[in-house]
């Protein structure tokens, strides 16, 4: 046998018992190793069958609220036929108002009127040039002269007082637990936002004729959403501007507020009872000024949290307070203890 024979013999004896002490330690050390470790497996507990019914329960229990918009009253909170004078008020700021100008300024305009008018007569026919050829040179009367200072004077003093209290009733800051309600202006719609009840947004376009008549409501004045408040309860009204002035005005309320960009006006208002009040923009804010009317829903406090709920995000009671209360700061972590003194 040649050399290369002989190496190439040894060769392939050394491959063979390679191959089979690698088949036999291969094996061993395969069945030795232990299994790879699940990654972050948390361990299973079966959970009782009653568990899955429970849960199906408890989520069946939340309530999301049920609403059904309000009808509206005849000749409530609305424009009436053949109406002449103001509508019907339902804030207590309305009654005060309404009052005084029925049974103060209307007096006073009706009995200055008819006196100017008599004393008019009263000169066209005793000082006119027929009845007087001469005329007279008298001049300087003094009594009269104090009479026409003082009497207009008492007459402005009695109108001052009832006024100035009325300003002041109309905006006395909102008391603690009033519900907020920020009115946006848009060109041109409302935006209602309830930043106690979780911060949603409400936006109010006008309907169409064809649907406010459908659905029983005066033509441009009905709205697809309203401004749905509490009856009874202090509501804090912020209007704003998102672009240019916007006035949010309901006559039966007597509530008028201007909505300016960059700044909020505040205001209280106290819808005395349930009911539906429309109003408009009353301030010229563009092409379509004449079509962002405003419709307000006042429902009991019951009816008012059932409509929350049916908004998204909509939180009352406790929750809401909650989401609207700012978040606490974060502990400090602990300082290290003072080295003792010396």
């Amino acid at each position: 046998m040649s050399l290369a024979d002989t190496a190439r013999s040894m060769g392939k004896a050394i491959r063979t018992l390679g191959v089979v002490a690698a088949l036999a330690f291969g094996t061993q050390a395969i069945a030795a190793a232990p299994a790879a470790p699940v990654a972050a497996a948390a361990p299973v507990v079966a959970a009782p069958d009653s568990a899955a019914p429970a849960a199906d329960a408890a989520a069946a229990t939340v309530d999301k609220g049920y609403y059904v918009p309000m009808k509206p009253t005849p000749g409530k909170g609305q424009p009436v036929d053949k109406g002449w004078t103001f509508q019907d008020q339902y804030s207590d700021t309305g009654e005060q108002a309404l009052w005084m100008h029925d049974y103060l300024l209307m007096p006073v305009i009706v009995v200055i009127s008819l006196l100017v008018l008599g004393l008019l007569f009263v000169v066209m026919a005793r000082f006119n040039k027929r009845a007087n050829p001469v005329a007279s040179k008298t001049s300087h009367n003094t009594l009269i002269e104090v009479v026409w200072t003082l009497v207009p004077v008492l007459i402005l003093v009695v109108i001052a007082v009832p006024s100035i209290r009325l300003l002041a009733n109309q905006y006395e800051p909102a008391p603690k637990g009033a519900v907020t309600v920020k009115v946006t202006g848009y060109q041109w719609y409302w935006g209602y936002t309830y930043p106690d009840n979780g911060g949603f947004e409400v936006i109010s376009n006008m309907l169409s004729d064809a649907d406010a008549l459908k659905a029983g409501e005066p033509a441009q004045l009905a709205v697809d959403n309203r401004m749905v408040v509490p009856a009874g309860e202090p509501i804090r009204i912020q209007t704003i501007g998102s672009d240019v002035i916007h006035a949010f005005a309901v006559p039966s309320l007597w509530f008028k507020l201007d909505a300016v960009p960059g700044r909020i006006n505040e205001k209280v208002l106290i819808i005395k009872e349930p009911g539906l009040y429309y109003g408009q923009c009353s301030e010229l804010c563009g092409a379509r000024h004449g079509y962002m009317p405003i419709a307000v829903e006042a429902l009991p406090r019951d009816k008012f949290e059932a409509w929350v709920k049916t908004q998204p995000g909509g939180t009352v009671g406790p929750a809401a307070e909650t989401a609207a209360a700012p978040a606490a700061p974060a502990p400090a972590a602990d300082a290290a203890p003072a080295a003792p003194a010396a």
